[in-house]
């Protein structure tokens, strides 16, 4: 099969080539060079009160940290909560620093950490950045096969993915349900639509139906960063991040979502403000005008809000679509 070929099992549109949100994880795949490093989103401690009633996901040990406090109360200062939770807050606030209780990849496995990354990144070439969004493991596998470009994935390279995708995360510190639980899960044609000018997919029905209400009422100035992630998407982006921190695992947890957890693959999107570029993936977005909108017309129900008890940085342009799994 040709590239052609290949590109027409893919919605029509024209794969964008502006720099979207995995540009901020954009790696050549000769070698690994640093890539854009995220801005530091340090809240403030008048920032951190009272923070935990709006989780909208409780973590699984989040009963030991609300037995402590009353959630509700408006007194509710920082300084008042249990030091286990205050090292914890803390580590959310520097999400990006080392600290001590990190959990790191074990050193034998980090060339193939590179290896797969690097194969992962010439399949992205090959397809484009936008089709690569919705690429399933299976695809990924045939592809690697039929292009000599990308070349066939060896057993310890299939090994390491399966391992990725099927480990334990709450030992990294991330605390978000699995909502994907099959290594090989499809987005079928049928189900998705690209949007136009964006280069991005979203689910038809809610998803779709949310972003066409946020543009109507925005307008122009706002736009799809980031809609459908695929298995083999999301790990591209959580390898980037491993490499970028040397195997911490934690630090790249707190980032996004390890593969499989994410709910950018069931319908949650990304926002961010047109022209405003890698800041629409920091906190700067938080204080544009365009968030403030998004807050009072009530589009902005979070998946990961400030001081959650998740294990992710707080990510202001994160449109939560679909319910946590009960």
């Amino acid at each position: 099969m040709d590239r052609r070929n290949f590109l027409k099992l893919f919605s029509a549109g024209t794969v964008a080539t502006t720099a979207t949100a995995a540009g901020l994880f954009a790696w050549r795949s000769r070698e690994v060079p640093l890539c854009l490093a995220l801005e530091d989103m340090s809240a403030s401690v008048a920032e951190m009160r009272a923070s935990i009633r709006y989780m909208s996901t409780p973590a699984p040990d989040a009963e030991k940290f609300l037995q402590a406090f009353a959630v509700g109360r408006n007194d509710f200062v920082v300084d008042n909560l249990p030091d286990t939770l205050q090292n914890y807050l803390h580590k959310m606030e520097n999400f990006e620093n080392f600290h001590v209780e990190d959990v790191f990849l074990d050193h034998q496995k980090y060339p193939l950490l590179v290896s797969v990354f690097k194969r992962l990144d010439r399949l992205q070439t090959l397809v484009g950045h936008g089709n690569f969004n919705v690429v399933s493991f299976d695809e990924m596998r045939r592809f690697s096969k039929h292009y000599i470009s990308i070349g066939a994935f060896p057993k310890a390279e299939l090994d390491f993915l399966e391992e990725t995708f099927t480990d334990n995360v709450s030992r990294y510190g991330f605390c978000g349900e699995k909502v994907v639980t099959d290594l090989t899960n499809v987005v079928s044609n049928k189900d998705r639509l690209k949007v136009h000018g964006t280069g991005h997919f979203l689910f038809k029905g809610e998803s779709h139906n949310l972003y066409k209400r946020v543009r109507k009422d925005l307008g122009s100035k706002i736009i799809l960063t980031s809609g459908i992630r695929s298995i083999v998407k999301q790990t591209h982006l959580f390898l980037a991040k491993t490499i970028q921190t040397k195997g911490n695992l934690s630090r790249a947890s707190r980032s996004l979502a390890p593969p499989g957890h994410s709910f950018h693959g069931i319908g949650d999107f990304d926002v961010g403000k047109v022209g405003f570029g890698a800041r629409n993936f920091t906190v700067e977005f938080a204080r544009t005008p365009e968030f403030r909108q998004l807050v009072d017309l009530g589009y902005a129900d979070m998946r990961y809000p400030r001081d959650n008890l998740l294990g992710v940085r707080y990510e202001p342009w994160h449109i939560k679509v679909v319910s946590p799994i009960t």
